[in-house]
């Protein structure tokens, strides 16, 4: 039953934690989409439970939290089998200011950054499971440990080894200004259409990820280098001219939107690092940009 027209008899407290869900989804398996799958199915049990069980639950709130949290466990799980046959590069989905229905907003944090997104991405399903359940909603490793299957230490150990890879690998974040800095200069230097002004505000290493998912054109593969980073960026440009670039704002601070004809075509995000550009994704995936619309 869908959650939105639940029937007579609802509790109107239960409907009030789809927020809430809608959120520990979001952060667990990075795309809105199936942050919604979650939810949806975290519900259809609740109302597939006989009137009678129901009742007996004594905090439908934390019995939601767990059944979402099972579900995300097992998506995560098959994910990684998924990803196989995934066409190109594959990214988290970035989320606007603004999205969807107060209900289902997704809340912008650091939790919800790229950068921190694609790390999470690299955990096991149990460690990402482990530290986004206690780290960002400060569950106890004794309610973790229900939803893993695991004892209450070994959920611990868990989000110990996830901190530790999260701290090895998260590039350290500048000064928001700093950043929104550098992505204005990254714009106008790509306007400009002169590659030598482009490579300059790019890393020597910089490494640009476009997510596709088969539906448009995008890189299928990882471009590294300021000079192929920058060839790649001015051609974009130079092919499609009646694009619209537009300032947004995200977690990551402000990127850069793209346009044409009033609907989205394009996410630019940039990891600043110092004065320059280490990091280009690209979300052109059209399933990843339902919020921008």
């Amino acid at each position: 039953m869908d959650a939105q027209n639940p029937g007579h008899g609802v509790n109107a407290d239960v409907l009030h934690e789809r927020r809430h869900l809608v959120n520990l989804a979001f952060r667990m398996l990075g795309t809105f989409a199936d942050a919604e799958d979650a939810v949806q199915e975290t519900y259809a049990r609740w109302y597939r439970l006989p009137e009678k069980e129901r009742e007996a639950i004594s905090n439908p709130a934390a019995w939601l939290t767990t059944v979402a949290s099972r579900v995300c466990l097992d998506a995560l799980t098959s994910a990684r089998a998924r990803r196989e046959l995934y066409v190109g590069e594959w990214l988290p989905e970035p989320v606007p200011e603004q999205s969807g229905d107060p209900l289902e907003r997704v809340t912008l944090d650091d939790t919800v950054s790229t950068a921190l997104l694609i790390v999470l991405d690299s955990l096991t399903p149990a460690e990402r499971v482990a530290f986004v359940l206690h780290d960002v909603f400060a569950m106890p490793f004794t309610d973790i440990a229900e939803v893993v299957g695991r004892s209450a230490d070994a959920c611990r150990q868990l989000a110990t080894s996830a901190r530790r890879r999260i701290r090895e690998r998260r590039p350290e974040p500048v000064a928001r200004e700093n950043h929104d800095a550098v992505v204005r200069a990254f714009a106008d230097a790509c306007r400009s259409g002169d590659l030598a002004t482009l490579a300059a505000i790019l890393d020597p290493d910089v490494v640009l990820r476009s997510d596709g998912g088969g539906f448009v054109s995008a890189a299928r593969n990882p471009v590294v280098g300021a000079s192929n980073v920058g060839r790649f960026l001015l051609g974009i440009v130079a092919k499609q001219p009646d694009l619209d670039v537009e300032e947004s704002q995200t977690a990551d601070g402000t990127v850069l939107t793209f346009w044409r004809d009033g609907r989205i075509r394009g996410v630019v995000t940039l990891r600043v690092a110092g004065d320059t550009v280490a990091d280009v994704w690209i979300m052109m995936n059209p399933e990843k940009l339902s919020l921008w619309r």
